[in-house]
C-alpha cells in the first residue's frame, strides 16, 4: 500500500522562535535543530528527535511537504531525510516535482482562479484601502496568485479582519490570520486539490495529514486520517472532524508528536 503523508509545516513541522512555546524549564527544553536560515540567521527549528524521525518517515512513504509559502520561501527549508520527489507551495498553486514546477498543474490552477473568483489585482488594492499605516509593516502578493499584509497584531481594530473577511468571501476569496500575516487566498486555490493530484499520480492509498490554520482545514477534511496542533486557527475556533485528532500539545512540541502519530500511522 502506498501511504502519502501532507503536512503543513509552519508551525505545524517547524517553528520559528516566537512560536517555540518552550514552557518548561529552561534544563528540561529540548535539543532543538534549525532548519531554516534566512538574511544569514537561524529561522525556523525543529527538536533533534522529531527530525529524526521525519527522516525515517520520508524514506519510508511519499512525504509531502503542503505549504502556503511561495517556492522561493519553501527553499529555503532543509528538512532532515530525502529530498521530498513532490512538494507544493502557494497554497496548491505550485506542484513541483523533483524541485522543479509542474507547468500543467499551473496552467489547471489558473483557469479555475480564473473562473471562479475575483482578480488578485482587485483583492490585493482592497486591502491596501483598508489597511492602515499605524499598524500595517508589509503588503505583498505571493507567486502572482494570493496577496497577505504583514500587521502588528494587537493594532488591528475590532471588526477589521471580520469585514475583510465579508467582503472577500463575497467574491470568492478567503481570509486567514495566522500569526502577523493577514492572507487573503482565493477559493479554488487549496492544498487538498494539490494533494489530490499527487495521490493520483502515485497511486496512494491513504493519504495522512497535519496542519494548523484554517487555510489547511481542506487538506485535513480530505485527509483519511489528520491532526492538528493544540495551537493555531483552527485550535482557537475548536475546528474538528471525526477523522481529525486535534492534539492538546503545543509549540515545538507539537510538531514532534505529528511525525511520531505519521510514523504511527504508516504501521496501521
Amino acid at each position: 500500500m502506498t501511504l502519502l503523508v501532507a503536512s503543513d509545516l509552519d508551525r505545524t513541522l517547524i517553528y520559528s522562535t516566537s512560536a517555540l512555546s518552550l514552557s518548561m524549564p529552561d534544563a528540561e527544553a529540548p535539543r532543538l535543530l534549525c532548519v531554516e536560515t534566512y538574511e544569514s540567521r537561524p529561522l525556523s527549528y525543529m527538536t533533534e528527535t522529531a527530525a529524526g524521525l521525519l527522516a525515517e518517515l520520508a524514506r519510508t512513504v511519499t512525504f509531502v511537504p503542503t505549504t502556503t509559502r511561495t517556492r522561493e520561501q519553501y527553499e529555503r527549508i532543509s528538512l532532515p531525510g530525502p529530498a521530498p520527489e513532490f512538494a507544493i507551495c502557494a497554497n496548491g498553486g505550485e506542484l513541483l516535482v523533483a524541485g522543479e514546477p509542474d507547468a500543467g498543474w499551473r496552467a489547471r490552477v489558473e483557469r479555475a482562479l480564473a473562473a471562479e473568483c475575483a482578480t488578485l489585482a482587485e483583492v490585493h488594492a482592497h486591502l491596501l484601502r483598508v489597511a492602515d499605516p499605524a499598524w500595517l509593516l508589509k503588503a505583498r502578493t505571493a507567486a502572482d496568485l494570493f496577496a497577505y499584509l504583514v500587521v502588528d497584531r494587537s493594532l488591528l481594530p475590532a471588526g477589521w479582519l471580520e469585514e475583510l473577511t465579508e467582503w472577500a468571501g463575497e467574491r470568492g476569496w478567503t481570509v486567514s490570520l495566522q500569526g502577523r500575516k493577514v492572507y487573503a487566498v482565493p477559493k479554488p486555490l487549496t492544498k487538498s486539490a494539490a494533494v489530490a493530484e499527487v495521490a493520483r499520480r502515485t497511486g496512494a492509498a491513504e493519504v495522512l495529514a497535519a496542519g494548523d490554520s484554517l487555510l489547511d482545514a481542506d487538506l485535513l477534511l480530505a485527509a483519511d486520517r489528520a491532526w492538528r496542533p493544540g495551537h493555531g486557527e483552527l485550535s482557537d475556533v475548536g475546528w474538528t472532524a471525526p477523522h481529525v485528532t486535534a492534539l492538546e500539545t503545543r509549540g515545538v512540541a507539537a510538531g514532534e508528536e505529528i511525525v511520531r502519530a505519521f510514523l504511527g500511522g504508516r504501521e496501521r
